[in-house]
């Protein structure tokens, strides 16, 4: 099977390598050549990694090495039996791409987009062929993330479901089927473990360093909201937080952080700027959190409801299976538990409870319960069995 990829920065690197290693021949393309120059030692430095940590032999890193061929142009990709796009998060970008491609494939050629904000039938709208088309998307760092998450267009055929499914599959990889909204499964899940921190900060109730215990101490969270944003860069979290508030028709409960849009317009971007929410400069202060149990679990109770009700919400309206979702959260984010799984564990009533007493005190639609969890609190359903 002949793979194309078109971008040749991280993302796009990481999927050749992972289609490479699944055994495919991997055609990868970049308009920007000095991107593409440095595609191979890139992907090579990866290889050699894995071989220097016993985790591959040499042999079969020089046998993915191969099966990965820069093109000079886009004609390169006639053979392709499946191109993915992994290039700047502009629809018009991405659209013009997509028809010279048609031009060039064969009429059953899948064509996908790697992106995790634009709409997936606005891109498909762009080809001859929609039916064709279908959204992919890869989690950073593609060849050591096993979730994908796979997402029909209106307009994407049953048949190029079935096939995205089975290749990805194939890859080594996690799949959840997600509709077509902002954010898909993770990036609109995953938005109340930042946004909900951020106002617990914007109000004075903690510091970054407390919020970030809390939710590693009693959560059991790999790392604390605002170490995870100052990870990712900021710019990159506040980009999506924004795409998908307004994707949202500006709804309260995706509402961005002011705190968040000014460290990122001082250039405060994390780790790769050397300071973001923290100061990662040679010798810099490093904050204290205050362990206060009851205050860090009205901390971590707070989010975790928060992330709980989007969660249920995105089944309520059919976004995926609450095993898909689950199974996003755990395998796309890593977090300790599936949200709904923790929703059963802790009682589903108990997450009502809090969030009508959130509502309550703000009077901020923010906190509206989903439907889907009043209903089963009444009924004393769970979420699984």
């Amino acid at each position: 099977m002949t793979i194309g990829v078109i971008g040749t920065g991280t993302m796009g690197i990481g999927i050749a390598q992972v289609a490479a290693t699944a055994g495919c021949t991997v055609r990868i393309f970049d308009s920007y050549q000095a991107s593409l120059e440095k595609a191979k030692p890139g992907i090579q430095k990866s290889l050699d990694s894995l071989v220097a940590k016993g985790k591959m032999e040499a042999s079969t890193a020089e046998q993915i090495a191969g099966r990965i061929l820069p093109a000079t142009g886009l004609p390169e990709f006639q053979d392709c039996s499946l191109v993915i796009e992994a290039i700047v998060e502009k629809k018009e970008i991405k659209a013009a791409v997509f028809q010279e491609l048609e031009g060039i494939v064969s009429e059953d050629c899948i064509l996908a987009s790697n992106t995790s904000s634009l709409s997936i039938a606005s891109l498909a709208a762009s080809c001859r062929k929609p039916e064709r088309f279908i959204g992919i998307h890869f989690f950073n760092p593609a060849p050591v993330m096993k979730l994908v998450e796979i997402i029909p267009a209106v307009q994407t055929s049953g048949s190029v479901v079935n096939q995205a499914l089975t290749t990805i599959k194939g890859w080594g990889k996690i799949t959840v089927l997600a509709k077509d909204t902002p954010g898909f499964i993770v990036n609109r899940v995953a938005r109340p473990f930042y946004g909900e921190a951020l106002r617990i900060y914007d109000e004075g109730i903690a510091d970054f360093a407390t919020i970030d215990w809390a939710m590693k101490t009693f959560g059991g969270f790999p790392m604390g909201p605002f170490e995870l944003m100052d990870f990712i860069g900021n710019d990159i979290n506040y980009t999506v937080t924004e795409t998908v508030f307004h994707s949202f028709f500006c709804d309260p409960r995706f509402m961005p952080s002011f705190t968040q849009k000014r460290l990122m317009e001082a250039g405060y971007l994390g780790r790769k700027s050397g300071r973001g929410y923290y100061d990662y400069s040679p010798n810099a202060y490093k904050p204290s959190p205050l362990e206060e149990e009851k205050q860090g679990r009205m901390i971590f109770n707070r989010v975790l409801a928060m992330l709980i009700n989007e969660a249920a919400d995105a089944v309520h309206y059919r976004i995926a299976s609450a095993q898909d979702v689950d199974l996003a959260m755990t395998k796309g984010v890593n977090y300790p538990k599936g949200l709904l799984q923790w929703a059963d564990e802790i009682g589903i009533q108990n997450v009502v409870d809090q969030l009508d007493a959130l509502f309550a005190e703000y009077h901020d639609t923010r906190y509206r319960c989903s439907a889907l969890l009043r209903k089963m609190s009444v009924e004393g359903s769970r979420f699984f069995s």
